[in-house]
């Protein structure tokens, strides 16, 4: 299985809240690589919390899903389908 991911990053000191998405064939090692600050683009954030996950058979199709996710349709398609979790987290921002 291949999944593409997406983590709500804090930082709390400047008050920046951003999702990272991304993919990878081996989820549980590339989430210890978020939370252990090994990966360079989220290493800066406080806070990391695996927010939304989907599975894929074959890695093609992850990472289009990926590039999907990062346009300004994906990222509203994110911010709708994570509605209830963004209330209850008090972040939405528009």
């Amino acid at each position: 299985m291949f999944y593409t991911y997406v983590l709500f990053c804090k930082d709390l000191k400047s008050n920046r809240r951003i999702f990272y998405i991304g993919s990878s064939s081996d989820l549980k090692k590339r989430l210890k690589s978020h939370f252990s600050k090994s990966s360079q683009y989220t290493k800066s954030f406080d806070r990391i919390s695996l927010v939304y996950y989907e599975a894929c058979l074959n890695k093609t199709d992850a990472i289009r899903r990926e590039i999907q996710l990062k346009t300004g349709f994906g990222r509203g398609y994110i911010k709708r389908r994570l509605e209830s979790y963004l209330k209850t987290a008090t972040v939405i921002q528009k």
